[in-house]
């Protein structure tokens, strides 16, 4: 016979075992379903799917190449909780971050992985399509990255004149940038911290909200220039004051700005 400690122990991996079954099968995130719990779940009315867009591209000495990655699967997930009907797609890592030859932007900087725009386009109508063939009616793209943008707007107009006798609309949702950028930055600067403190890339603010989602992603040890520098290479900012205090701030206004946005534009339609 079993002892009581291995019958214990047993009964705990069990539990431990269906617990993570559990926490999968109600996931939000697509990836982590099988395709029966995905069709069960757009059956049951979540017919909202959110694609997430990153990027991989250099953020100073102090911050992952990743960043835009984590915090847009992040971020995407909180507001499909927040939504209640919406699933989360698996994020675009690969986007247009500028010539390979000669390199500009991020491109300068090891690490940075682009796309041509016209790739990138293809990849989001691709994803689109697919969605809606599975029977999702609302399909929202989220850009963690202010150079793609316009081609989110493009991709999502383009397939709603296609599918305008159709129920199925494309959102590209520009007040999720928006509250990254320039609504976080003059919540910073109501608390005191100045424009070129914030700055525009791996700065004050990017920083701090790459602190809020998960910190491992920040170089503690980096922030600080090494004389005679004045700022960090490939830094438009100083990042030296940023806490994942600060950093929520922003992700609390982006979910629900985003989460606001979102549900207009489906009652628009």
């Amino acid at each position: 016979m079993l002892s009581i400690a291995l019958r214990c122990l047993l009964l705990l991996l069990l539990g431990a075992t269906l617990a993570a079954h559990g926490q999968s099968a109600s996931s939000v995130y697509i990836e982590d379903l099988t395709s029966t719990e995905l069709e069960a779940q757009i059956r049951a009315g979540k017919t909202t799917i959110i694609v997430p867009i990153g990027g991989t591209e250099q953020n100073g000495p102090h911050m992952a190449l990743g960043k835009h990655n984590v915090r847009a699967k992040a971020l995407a997930g909180k507001i499909a909780l927040a939504l209640g009907n919406a699933l989360v797609a698996p994020v675009i890592a690969y986007v247009p971050e500028g010539s390979v030859n000669p390199p500009t932007g991020h491109m300068r900087y090891p690490g940075t992985i682009t796309v041509p725009a016209d790739a990138y386009r293809k990849v989001l109508e691709s994803a689109a399509r697919s969605f809606r063939l599975h029977g999702f009616r609302d399909i929202v793209f989220l850009g963690d990255h202010g150079d793609y943008q316009k081609d989110d707007q493009s991709v999502a107009q383009q397939l709603d004149r296609e599918w305008a006798a159709t129920p199925v609309r494309v959102h590209a949702i520009a007040e999720y940038y928006r509250a990254a950028a320039d609504g976080f930055a003059k919540d910073l600067k109501s608390r005191g911290y100045t424009a070129a403190e914030i700055g525009l890339h791996a700065g004050l603010a990017d920083t701090a909200l790459t602190l809020a989602i998960d910190p491992r992603l920040v170089r503690s040890d980096k922030l600080q220039p090494t004389p005679p520098q004045t700022t960090l290479p490939g830094v438009s900012g100083d990042p030296r004051r940023a806490t994942p205090e600060l950093g929520m701030v922003g992700v609390n206004a982006i979910v629900a700005e985003t989460t606001a946005a979102i549900r207009a534009a489906v009652a628009s339609h």
